[in-house]
């Protein structure tokens, strides 16, 4: 089952959270380069969530922000 993608971002933390599933204990963490930390279900090592860390300072820039992972996007409904 396909799952749809929360955004949520903390100010006071500076970090956006990109969920497909509601984080738990049992993840497994990875930072995947450019400050950018990727957790992971523990048995299948497929990502749940990312979270990009100093976020309103990559909106600052000039250039496209990129995250290091695979996307296979659809509409839902």
């Amino acid at each position: 089952m396909e799952k749809k993608l929360m955004f949520k971002y903390d100010r006071q933390a500076d970090i956006l959270y990109i969920n497909k599933v509601q984080p738990y204990p049992g993840q497994e963490s990875e930072e995947i380069g450019d400050e950018v930390v990727a957790r992971l279900n523990p048995k299948t090592h497929e990502v749940e969530n990312l979270e990009v860390l100093f976020f309103s300072t990559r909106l600052l820039r000039n250039d496209f922000f990129e995250l290091p992972v695979d996307a296979d996007l659809h509409l839902v409904g």
